[in-house]
């Protein structure tokens, strides 16, 4: 520590710490531009100029360490003379449209000018104009009031791990824009929103909409990965005008992902469901609750006739904790045990032997402190891109970051060993990666385990991996959406969690959905009650086998059938074919109206109080920014009147915060353990034939980021096609750009051929969760591609 003088006040600081922060620390504020603590030091605003004693000239707090006796001055004249000196040169060529600027009331410079600015310019000679830039849906851009703090530029190459902006051309012809004018695609690059001091560049959804003085914060939870972001949904009048972050060290730090920042448009989308509404003699009817939750009630008590096994429950991984124990609830009352959130997955084979709940096993902090990963059918970047963030980090400070996937990502990080292929593929990989793993340590093979490994010989790669993890002092093996959405999880699951015991690594799970970790500690499961740690004997369906063998009932809470199941022919046959299909859902769709027979409108996430469990393990509650749209409901309180009607116990429940503190009664003396009892593979076999790989695109993950037109309209939003690799493609005798069917049982559709090298030989990655693929079957497994005609 070192002992320094700030404005006449002894203050004890790090040694070596930056003028600016010790400063901070001690609360006095040195004004700033280009500074920004997650971010390097450019000191070339020079903004926060002070006099340090015995310094011939002002010195950037920003960029000067602190050193024991040092004197500093923040406000002498010496001091307030360059500061005023630096801000009347911003303002030489800043444009005087404060009135007009969508930064205006939050602008950083707008605050320092009243400070330190004069109340006239001496400048009277022509002011430089630089074109307003297209740089894509999210971002306005107004270059002309750009001050070259440099933040957006370092923000690219530093955190988000894409240089997309730069600077080019000197002094005042200096301009900051994309390569040759790209559009900027990265998944975080709104955070360059918050970071720009100035009104440069601005949110484009947002644009002319509000004024930040008009706006009200409300504190709460993003939903759509299972990092649980902190976010402000900032309200006027009743209405959601934007999402910012709010700052969370733990969890998103000052960073918030696209997805998170802009879905928030779907809550005032066109279609949204706004009143109750019944099907009567196949004609639809608008009505008011009473009468809709009498209906629905009357159609599922004719429907299960007396047998609650004939009744099936989906739920949204994405839905709150209070909403799926109380859809839990309800279906155990009606006599059912067939519930389930785990909507994409495939293999359930293995769940009695399940951890409680699917977690990271460490702090999401600590991921950046990591010597090495391994990713596991992880597209990280895209399925939790904050989380990718910290790996970076990681990565960036020497950790050796390996990956086991079905195609070759960009990440915005450097991957050394990586294997990618089919699920058998990728089940093979492991087996050699824990083969080499069982002959460094000399542990012996698990139970049947050896006779699958006797053909199995670790390549090059699998030794790399599995040296690199034996010899870190802190490793994990994280097992991504696309492992646990794949047909072959169980395996990879047994094979990962041996890989991390023999090299002392810890098994994480990052996993679909907001709130994946509620569902299993909720109950939401069909072979557990809520608590999370006591298997029921006489478990129900999961989500396959209640398509599989088609119920009279369902009742399904915030999902599309389509859209958000692994099996959405499956699922669209057994709606079809039950007598009653009841659906609570936001928003209103021609195919939901096929499939249901009752509409029951609920809140979304801006607009209902509840809790989320991240992937950590964090309960993060947090009310309703606004009332819900229309005659729409909170969802619990939608499946709380419901309970009443059936006359079931138990659900007198007053509050959201009632039932969490129920829950988290029964979830008190859970273990926290990613260990599993130890089952082997059935076989390493790879695939014999073509195999599809489905994945979901970042921003088709729910019905939220279906419907915001901003996020629909990037670069991410996937075209639905078949993308193989260009010797698959010759190989199929298909070229670029041509018409084929593409075939999964005897489900069939025609797509356009895309070329895509990240494919790996033996697949071919037909998207899930889009309309047009909406005719195949399961997300993952052989299928067949012939030509058209």
């Amino acid at each position: 520590m070192a002992n320094i003088e700030i404005n006449g006040k002894t203050i004890e600081a790090r040694d070596g710490v930056m003028l600016i922060e010790a400063a901070e620390e001690a609360g006095v504020r040195i004004p700033r531009f280009c500074y920004h603590k997650k971010l390097s030091v450019a000191a070339n605003c020079r903004m926060c100029l002070v006099e340090v004693e015995k310094a011939p000239k002002p010195m950037p707090a920003c960029a000067t360490p602190v050193t024991d006796g040092m004197k500093v001055f923040t406000k002498s004249k010496k001091a307030l003379a360059a500061q005023k000196a630096v801000m009347e040169f911003l303002l030489i060529n800043h444009p005087l449209d404060c009135p007009i600027c969508d930064q205006g009331g939050e602008c950083d410079l707008q605050e320092m000018a009243l400070g330190y600015g004069d109340d006239v310019s001496r400048f009277s000679e022509k002011k430089r104009v630089v074109k307003a830039k297209n740089i894509g849906p999210l971002i306005a851009t107004d270059m002309t009031r750009c001050i070259h703090c440099t933040r957006c530029v370092r923000f690219g190459q530093e955190v988000a791990g894409i240089r997309e902006l730069g600077a080019t051309g000197r002094g005042e012809h200096t301009e900051i824009g994309t390569y040759i004018e790209k559009s900027v695609i990265s998944e975080v690059s709104g955070n360059v929103i918050d970071l720009c001091p100035v009104g440069a560049l601005t949110s484009k959804p947002f644009r002319y909409s509000a004024r930040p003085w008009e706006l009200n914060d409300r504190a709460a939870i993003a939903p759509h990965d299972c990092l649980g972001s902190n976010i402000f949904v900032q309200t006027r009048r009743n209405d959601v005008m934007r999402i910012i972050p709010r700052e969370n060290e733990e969890i998103n730090e000052v960073w918030l992902s696209d997805r998170d920042r802009f879905s928030y448009e779907a809550v005032n989308s066109e279609e949204r469901l706004s009143s109750p509404m019944i099907k009567v003699d196949g004609q639809w009817e608008e009505t008011d609750w009473s009468t809709a939750l009498e209906f629905s009630v009357k159609r599922l008590k004719e429907a299960l006739a007396g047998n609650g096994e004939n009744l099936g429950t989906l739920v949204s991984p994405s839905a709150t904790l209070e909403e799926m124990y109380l859809a839990q609830q309800l279906t155990r009352g009606l006599g059912s045990q067939n519930i389930d959130h785990r909507l994409r997955q495939i293999d359930f084979s293995d769940q009695n032997i399940a951890p409680a709940y699917p977690h990271t096993g460490l702090p999401i902090q600590e991921l950046a402190s990591l010597d090495a990963v391994l990713l596991v059918g992880s597209n990280i970047r895209k399925e939790q891109p904050l989380a990718a963030l910290r790996i970076r980090k990681a990565a960036l400070h020497g950790a050796n970051v390996m990956a086991v996937n079905p195609l070759n990502y960009h990440f915005n990080f450097p991957v050394g060993e990586l294997e990618t292929g089919s699920s058998g593929k990728q089940v093979q990989v492991l087996a050699g990666v824990a083969k080499a793993l069982l002959q460094v340590s000399g542990e012996p093979a698990p139970e049947g385990l050896d006779t699958l490994l006797t053909n199995i010989e670790p390549n090059d790669m699998q030794l790399a991996m599995a040296n690199h993890l034996h010899s870190a002092d802190k490793a994990t093996v994280i097992l991504g959406v696309l492992a646990q959405n794949c047909n072959r999880y169980a395996d990879m699951r047994a094979l990962c969690g041996l890989i991390a015991k023999l090299s002392g690594a810890t098994l994480s799970y990052l996993s679909d959905g907001g709130n994946a970790a509620g569902g299993w500690l909720s109950g939401a499961v069909p072979h557990r009650h809520a608590g999370a740690n006591n298997t029921i004997n006489n478990a129900g369906m999961n989500t396959q086998e209640m398509l599989a063998q088609a119920r009279k009932a369902y009742i399904t809470l915030g999902i599309e059938a389509e859209l958000d199941i692994n099996n959405p022919v499956k699922a669209i046959e057994a709606f079809n074919q039950a007598e009653c299909v009841i659906s609570l859902t936001a928003f209103d769709s021609e195919k939901l109206r096929e499939q249901s027979d009752v509409l029951l409108p609920i809140a979304t996430f801006t607009e209902t109080s509840g809790t989320y469990v991240n992937a950590e393990g964090k309960w993060q509650s947090f009310a309703a920014a606004v009332q819900a749209k229309g005659e729409s409901r909170p969802a619990w309180k939608v499946l709380r009147v419901l309970g009443n009607f059936f006359e079931l116990p138990e659900f007198n429940y007053m509050s959201s915060e009632e039932i969490r503190d129920k829950v988290k009664a029964q979830c008190a003396d859970i273990p926290i353990s990613n260990v599993s009892e130890w089952r082997c593979p059935d076989s390493i076999n790879e695939e014999g034939s073509l195999t599809r790989i489905g994945e979901v695109s970042i921003y088709a993950v729910d019905a939220i980021t279906r419907r915001s037109e901003a996020l629909q309209s990037t670069v991410d939003s996937v075209q639905a096609a078949v993308y193989l690799n260009s010797h698959m493609a010759k190989q199929q005798d298909i070229q670029q750009g041509m018409m084929v069917h593409v075939s999964q049982d005897n489900s069939k559709v025609s797509l356009p051929v895309i070329i895509d090298e990240r494919v790996a030989d033996g697949c071919a990655m037909v998207p899930s969760g889009l309309i047009e693929t909406a005719g195949l079957g399961d997300s993952f497994g052989p299928m067949t591609i012939t030509k058209n005609g």
